[in-house]
C-alpha cells in the first residue's frame, strides 16, 4: 500500500526525537520521494504539514531542512512545554484519580524506557524518554494536546542536540518515575511539582551562551586605529613617506 503524506511527517518526527535527524538535516524532495517510493508531491504535503507544526523549515532556493531553533524560539518551547504539560496534571487532579488502566500504559512505558537505559540503541532510548510526555497527555485523557506536545518534544530534541544538552538520561527517566508514582496516589499537586522541576532541569543542562553584543564584532573592526593621529607640527604632503629615511618607509609598507 502507497505511503501517505501523514505517515511519512509522523516518520521523520520520530527520527528527530529519536536523535537520528539533526538541527540543519537537509531534507530533499527527490530523496524522499526515493527513499518512501512515493511522488514528490506526497513528500512536499508531508513536508509543508510539518513545517506548519514548526519542524522543518523552507528556502526558495536551498529547499527543506530540519530547524535550528534559537535561544529565543528554545526558552519559547520550554515555557509552551511547562504550561501545557502543568495544566494537564492540575486538570487531571480536579477529575479525580487517574484510571487504572491509564497507569498500566504509563508503568509499560516505564518499563520500555528502563530497558532502553541497559542497551546501546541510543536512538530508541531518546525516543522513549521523549514520548512518555506525549503518552502521559493521552493517559490523561486530551489526544489533541499530546498532538501539540509532540510537536514541542521534538522541538525540544532538538534544541538538546544542538545546545549540547547535558542532561543525563538515567535522571530523566528516574523524574519519570517518580511523578507516575505521584500521579497514582493521587497526589496530583506533587506530581505537578515534579513536572515543573523535571523540565526545569533539562532546560537548565542546556549549554546556552549569554547573549552577546551584536554589534560586537563590527564595532571593534571599526574602532580608530591606535597612534593614526599626524603629531602637531608635522604635517606632510598627501601621498609624501611619513618620514624621510627611506627604510622607514619601506619598514611601513611591508
Amino acid at each position: 500500500m502507497a505511503i501517505s503524506a501523514s505517515e511519512i511527517s509522523a516518520r521523520i518526527v520520530e527520527a528527530v526525537m529519536a536523535q537520528k535527524l539533526a538541527p540543519g538535516s537537509r531534507l530533499g524532495e527527490q530523496q524522499l520521494a526515493m527513499l518512501f517510493d512515493c511522488s514528490r508531491t506526497i513528500v512536499r504535503e508531508a513536508l509543508t504539514r510539518l513545517a506548519a507544526r514548526g519542524i522543518v523549515t523552507v528556502s526558495a532556493r536551498r529547499g527543506w531542512f530540519v530547524i535550528e531553533p534559537s535561544q529565543d524560539e528554545a526558552r519559547e518551547a520550554f515555557e509552551a512545554r511547562r504550561v501545557i504539560e502543568l495544566g494537564l496534571i492540575r486538570s487531571a487532579g480536579t477529575a479525580g484519580k487517574i484510571e487504572k488502566t491509564a497507569l498500566r500504559q504509563l508503568k509499560a512505558h516505564l518499563q520500555r524506557e528502563k530497558a532502553a537505559l541497559k542497551e546501546s540503541d541510543v536512538g530508541n532510548r531518546s525516543f522513549l524518554l521523549g514520548d512518555f510526555h506525549v503518552c502521559l497527555a493521552e493517559c490523561l485523557g486530551n489526544t489533541l494536546l499530546a498532538d501539540t506536545l509532540r510537536d514541542y518534544t521534538a522541538r525540544t530534541t532538538l534544541i538538546a542536540m544542538l545546545y549540547q544538552s547535558t542532561h543525563d538520561a538515567v535522571q530523566s527517566c528516574e523524574d519519570h518515575v517518580r511523578i507516575v508514582a505521584a500521579l497514582e496516589r493521587g497526589d496530583h499537586a506533587a506530581a505537578e511539582a515534579l513536572m515543573a522541576e523535571h523540565i526545569g532541569t533539562v532546560q537548565s543542562a542546556l549549554r546556552v551562551q549569554a547573549p552577546t553584543d551584536p554589534l560586537a564584532q563590527l564595532r571593534d573592526a571599526l574602532a580608530p586605529l591606535q597612534n593614526t593621529a599626524t603629531p602637531k607640527g608635522k604635517g606632510r604632503k598627501p601621498g609624501a613617506p611619513p618620514d624621510s629615511d627611506s627604510s622607514t618607509y619601506l619598514g611601513a609598507l611591508l
